[in-house]
């Protein structure tokens, strides 16, 4: 059984296990090398010798305990027929949403567009790099999705005016998101991933009186579903205003939490296991700043079911080698 298997089956928590959500990115000088010879960022995903490449570069850096798949959330709306581009300093823009040509979208259809993720996932786990280690695949929840179907790119910390105006549209989206979701997490565990992540990045900007319907009612469905596959799912809604509630309702295996909320309060709340939390801006710090907040996130977590990990992806500034300190330092702290 590997690290993380056991601290989620098990409840293990003589040691903490690591990885990192985006750890197979643009801090990493190698994987800049590719994606300057590769502009497009949807076509990246979708090539299964680099994309298999890029997810096994952390590995051959890092003692890490799982890959995760080099993938993103909006493979999903861009597999529906959506047009999804990346821009730089801008992120992802997406063309208007019709539900006419995503309704028309076939089953076959969708997981033949996505066909080289899970090629991807395949070729991954047969590496030896992932011997004794997990394979991690992810959604985004339908929460998340719709944000950036209807809105159509990130909203920072505002949707459009008039986005909750079209019930309709709304009711439909969630509708074939949930068929389709489902499709890509089976495709995913079927072709190797071990564990699946569900990340719910603006989870945050929902009002409370919108929670039930647009994320508890959603993302419980999913986390049903991933466990009916008898795989563990994490999820991270990220800066939910309410983790406690949120636990209690989804019941995912494993809580992610942002690196905005208090981890002495969290161990109090729930008997899930944790993940997350360090602040990724730390890593930009030094090492000894680095080793303080560790150690805090540690200690608190000393006798509860942990995975270190942050309260966000790692970012492109980060120097590897404050990654590589970080690691050796919470392997070698019990």
């Amino acid at each position: 059984m590997t690290p993380i298997q056991e601290c989620i089956r098990n409840k293990k928590i003589n040691n903490k296990p690591i990885w990192f959500m985006r750890q197979a990115g643009r801090y990493l000088p190698e994987f800049r090398k590719i994606r300057k010879l590769n502009k497009n960022f949807i076509k990246l995903c979708l090539d299964v010798n680099l994309s298999s490449k890029i997810t096994l570069q952390p590995l051959k850096r890092f003692d890490l305990d799982a890959a995760i798949i080099f993938s993103d959330i909006l493979m999903v709306p861009y597999a529906l027929g959506q047009k999804v581009i990346f821009k730089k300093n801008f992120g992802p823009e997406l063309n208007n949403l019709d539900l006419e040509i995503i309704n028309e979208v076939k089953d076959s259809e969708f997981s033949k567009r996505l066909l080289p993720v899970y090629k991807s996932i395949k070729k991954v786990s047969k590496s030896k790099l992932v011997n004794d280690k997990d394979l991690i695949g992810f959604v985004g929840a339908p929460w998340t999705l719709l944000v950036y179907m209807i809105n159509r790119c990130s909203p920072k910390r505002n949707l459009k005016k008039k986005f909750f105006n079209d019930k309709i549209l709304i009711k439909e989206t969630f509708k074939i998101l949930d068929k389709f979701l489902k499709i890509h997490i089976k495709n995913q565990i079927k072709n190797g991933a071990t564990i699946i992540q569900i990340f719910d990045s603006w989870a945050g900007l929902l009002e409370h009186k919108y929670i039930k319907d647009y994320i508890y009612d959603r993302t419980l469905n999913l986390v049903d579903f991933v466990k009916s596959y008898k795989v563990p799912v994490i999820c991270f809604p990220r800066e939910i205003k309410n983790y406690e509630e949120y636990c209690k309702i989804i019941k995912p295996d494993v809580i992610n939490i942002d690196y905005k909320t208090n981890p002495k309060i969290i161990i109090k709340k729930t008997d899930i296991v944790v993940q997350g939390g360090l602040d990724p801006k730390v890593l930009l710090t030094d090492k000894e700043k680095l080793k303080i907040e560790a150690k805090r996130y540690l200690d608190i977590f000393k006798d509860h079911p942990y995975i270190f990990n942050l309260g966000h992806g790692v970012l492109p500034k980060t120097n590897p080698q404050m990654l590589d300190y970080l690691i050796k330092f919470v392997k070698g702290y019990y």
